[in-house]
């Protein structure tokens, strides 16, 4: 019988934004390979080329702006998976070392998490099996002093994707349809882009209700 997830990644449209770093080059590789259509967003055109040369359509855009990220909503048909993957780090010094100008370095990250998830929204809810994922960090779990910046944007970007989740099984029970859309936050103290990849090829391995809201750890 056929599911919303038997085909796996195979034929998924999927939308990388702000992903020119390792983990989008890892991503887009390992989905490509599984035979995914993979969007790549950046703000650089020159950054975006090794994603072209890896199967990527590539498109230059800011992830953390909603205009942008709309207008690209509205310019695909088909969205199965969408995954912020805006990033850094910046830290030390402890609680007093936690300058203005590090928190506002941050803040992108968060800001993608908001932008892509409410441009894409109904894109999500109508694709057979949706797909919202971001990155987190284990320091959300024990935040230390010298990270707090860090550990408190992480924190925001997961509940904001818990909120995602929330939007999710609330549709589809207003609806009266089964949950076809997941939002599902990876952990991890130190990014593996290829540990990454392997989740997100595997998104589609489970059914929305036993993924949506879920947090995960990567190791």
């Amino acid at each position: 019988m056929t599911t919303p997830t038997s085909q796996g990644a195979r034929d998924r449209v999927v939308v990388l934004a702000g992903a020119t770093s390792a983990a989008g080059l890892a991503a887009t590789r390992a989905l490509r390979d599984a035979g995914a259509r993979v969007i790549v967003t950046g703000r650089s055109a020159e950054r975006l080329c090794p994603l072209a040369d890896a199967g990527a359509e590539t498109v230059v855009a800011d992830a953390t702006s909603p205009a942008e990220m709309t207008a690209l909503a509205g310019r695909l048909d088909t969205v199965d998976a969408v995954v912020p993957l805006v990033g850094g780090w910046r830290g030390g010094g402890g609680l007093a070392g936690q300058r203005d100008d590090d928190f506002a370095a941050l803040l992108p990250a968060l800001e993608a998490v908001r932008a892509t998830s409410r441009a894409f929204d109904a894109r999500l809810r109508a694709s057979p099996a949706g797909r919202f994922a971001i990155v987190s960090s284990t320091a959300v779990a024990r935040p230390l002093a010298g990270g707090a910046n860090y550990a408190a944007v992480k924190a925001a970007s997961e509940a904001w994707t818990r909120a995602v989740a929330q939007g999710f099984s609330k549709a589809a029970r207003e609806a009266d349809e089964p949950l076809r859309a997941a939002a599902v936050v990876f952990r991890a103290k130190a990014l593996d882009p290829d540990a990454l990849a392997a989740r997100l090829v595997g998104l589609w391995d489970a059914d929305a209700a036993d993924l949506n809201d879920r947090v995960l750890d990567l190791g």
